[in-house]
């Protein structure tokens, strides 16, 4: 079997049906995991990103779940482990709006919703799987950061700042988590068009890829690629670290 197989683990990957979702669960389902779906509020986008892990001979199914409630995470929870059992990959890739704002406009509320996202969200959801990954002495809680933290993006000061603060958990969570084998990881992309970003313009995306030292903006499977090694036994000695997935985007 190859170090990379995942064969016989739960996955449960939040904000799935679409973009960097969408292709970490694809990634993860080829791998053989059984792929819990999770979704807010496309079932069938959802089913979709399932039915391609199945129809390949792997398992899939959807989850709906507001995971930025407490009352959505313990519903999730509760349905994922009664369909598939403990979850062993938690992948934490829900995300929300990201406007940008002025210092002279944001307001607290502005950050708040940002944390909610990024700090809340990850918090409740490692709370709810945890007590099965140290019962077994593995597992594996993988981070979808962003490159901003490092780029220092202007007007994006709610967005950045939250980003800083997951990476902020990533770090502390290894330490902590590591006794039990446990690792913690975060995999930062760049920009990478997905359909949040069919509306941008064209120059702009021109623009950040020339400044890329790879000359091309990366594709959602670099991610999922990306993911699925860092949840297999082959990154079983990787924890606590922060992986840029960008080309080059941000190295110093």
């Amino acid at each position: 079997m190859l170090a990379t197989d995942l064969t016989g683990q739960v996955a449960l990957v939040t904000g799935a049906s679409r973009g960097l979702g969408a292709a970490i669960a694809l990634a993860l389902g080829q791998r053989g995991a059984k792929v819990a779906v999770n979704y807010f509020g496309s079932v069938d986008k959802a089913q979709a990103v399932c039915d391609q892990i199945n129809q390949a001979g792997g398992q899939a199914q959807p989850f709906q779940a507001d995971v930025f409630t407490p009352e959505g995470v313990d519903i999730l929870i509760d349905e994922v482990t009664a369909a598939f059992g403990d979850i062993d990959i938690l992948v934490l890739n829900a995300t929300g709006p990201q406007p940008f704002i002025k210092i002279e406009d944001i307001t607290w509320d502005d950050y708040l919703q940002q944390f909610t996202y990024f700090v809340r969200s990850p918090m409740m959801l490692t709370q709810a799987v945890i007590g099965p990954m140290k019962h077994k002495h593995a597992g594996r809680i993988i981070h979808i950061g962003s490159e901003v933290f490092e780029m220092a993006v202007p007007e994006f000061s709610n967005y950045v700042s939250a980003k800083g603060a997951q990476l902020g958990l990533c770090r502390s969570w290894s330490r902590e988590l590591a006794p039990w084998q446990i690792t913690v990881n975060l995999v930062a992309p760049g920009w990478i068009p997905t359909e949040r970003h069919a509306d941008d313009p064209a120059d702009a995306k021109e623009f950040y890829a020339q400044r890329v030292p790879m000359g091309h903006m990366g594709e959602p499977r670099d991610i999922g690629e990306t993911v699925a090694f860092l949840a297999s036994d082959a990154a079983r000695f990787i924890t606590g670290q922060k992986i840029s997935v960008n080309g080059g985007n941000s190295v110093e």
